[in-house]
């Protein structure tokens, strides 16, 4: 992905990360989730590469605390974080099998949703919601 030189351009997302509870656990479920490829790996921290250029990273709750100073709170065994992570998928059934045999929590089945997708939501083992979609033609 090439960055812009210009100053005025403004700023461009490219990475998120996500403070895990257990790195290898949440590791293995992004790899049988998505099977995005892991373009990164050191003892604290997984970032993955996701089609279009953008990457996602699992980083241990201790080691993003050392970067950020505080230690991210831990979500409830059943709770969710106020994270979402939405994500377009050309074969929606497919990925929605591939998140369940991962272990993601469903917490809304695929349905048509208001704004035009048909969308279902998970859980991945932190608490992070993630969203599979797919755009209804009209």
């Amino acid at each position: 992905m090439e960055e812009r030189t210009d100053r005025t351009a403004p700023p461009q997302h490219v990475l998120t990360i996500l403070a895990v509870a257990n790195l290898d656990r949440s590791t293995r479920f992004y790899e049988q989730a998505f099977g995005w490829p892991a373009t990164v790996r050191v003892p604290v921290y997984v970032e993955f590469e996701l089609p279009g250029g953008q990457r996602l990273g699992v980083y241990d709750r201790e080691g993003f605390a050392r970067n950020t100073g505080v230690l991210p709170s831990k979500v409830a065994p059943e709770g969710i974080s106020g994270t979402e992570i939405y994500l377009r998928c050309a074969d929606l059934d497919t990925t929605i099998s591939r998140l369940e045999q991962a272990g993601a929590r469903a917490l809304s089945a695929k349905a048509l949703r208001p704004w035009g997708d048909e969308a279902a939501y998970f859980a991945d083992p932190d608490g992070n919601v993630l969203v599979v979609a797919r755009t209804v033609p009209s």
